[in-house]
């Protein structure tokens, strides 16, 4: 029975993996039915009562959920350019299907995200892939590094986390205007309360790029820091880079006690390795770093 469900498990993780990789090309029924490698009817049927979701609508939240990335942090593309890849014909038809999910128009996300509706919209796709993405960390995933303390540039988001997209927004057009692109300057997240405090409005997370440079605030509140160097524990996480708290708390509540180590006085962190949506969101990459004394 165990090797069975693993088997059905692994299906559906390949049917997932195929949804992410080609999101710009024909995901019918069909084709999705041929990946899982069972029967159209049967598929359809499975993938619903596993996901509480139908393929369409799967495939459309996560087109959309790319889409909506696009708009807030990638200035450059054109809205027409994004409505076509997200599977639309024509810019009108995305901007109400954008308008009914999010409450506002393409265009009026792009300057302005509304987040908490943004969301509110993706619960139901990040429910879904949460069903078959959760990984079991073992002692084996960390390792021990010395690494090099890094000068960084700052940014603080304090406040509820459903206004962290509006921060993260305003970090990467400083950024950009600072010419610190992520792929010349590492991109690093310090969280300093938990995922979910008690109140939203404890939420504490640094947003940070290292840089040696000296730091330009240009109208925004950045500062410059340092992340000290030091021995750490790390454990690399692939795919699922907006809830990375699994792998946190494995590192302190199973890896820390089992180690024999003692955590230093510096929060955990981590550094993103790649993003979505440059890779598929199940291939973005992130290092967790547990600095230990």
């Amino acid at each position: 029975m165990k090797a069975a469900l693993q088997t059905y498990h692994a299906r559906m993780q390949r049917v997932l993996d195929h949804i992410d990789r080609h999101l710009d090309d024909d995901l019918d029924l069909d084709a999705l039915s041929d990946v899982a490698a069972y029967s159209k009817f049967h598929f359809h049927r499975q993938f619903t009562a596993t996901f509480g979701l139908s393929v369409h609508r799967y495939v459309q939240l996560a087109r959309m959920k790319r889409a909506s990335y696009r708009l807030a942090y990638r200035d450059a593309e054109s809205v027409t350019e994004i409505a076509m890849d997200a599977g639309y014909d024509a810019p009108d038809a995305f901007a109400r299907a954008f308008r009914r999910r999010f409450g506002q128009s393409p265009s009026s996300f792009r300057k302005s995200p509304d987040w908490e509706p943004w969301l509110a919209a993706f619960g139901p796709l990040d429910d879904a892939r949460s069903k078959l993405m959760q990984k079991i960390f073992t002692a084996g995933d960390v390792t021990i590094r010395d690494v090099p303390s890094t000068p960084v540039a700052i940014m603080e988001h304090r406040g509820d986390p459903a206004t962290l997209g509006a921060t993260i927004q305003r970090f990467i057009a400083w950024r950009r205007a600072a010419g610190l692109h992520p792929r010349t300057s590492p991109t690093f997240n310090v969280w300093r309360s938990e995922r979910r405090p008690a109140s939203p409005a404890d939420y504490s997370v640094d947003l940070c790029v290292g840089t040696d440079q000296p730091v330009e605030a240009k109208g925004e509140p950045i500062k410059a820091g340092e992340i000290p160097g030091g021995r750490c524990a790390v454990l690399r996480v692939v795919g699922n880079p907006d809830n990375l708290e699994p792998a946190a708390l494995y590192l302190y509540r199973d890896w820390l006690p089992a180690s024999g180590e003692e955590a230093r006085d510096f929060p955990i962190y981590c550094q993103r390795v790649s993003f979505f949506p440059e890779v598929p969101e199940h291939e973005a990459v992130a290092d967790l770093f547990l600095p230990l004394r």
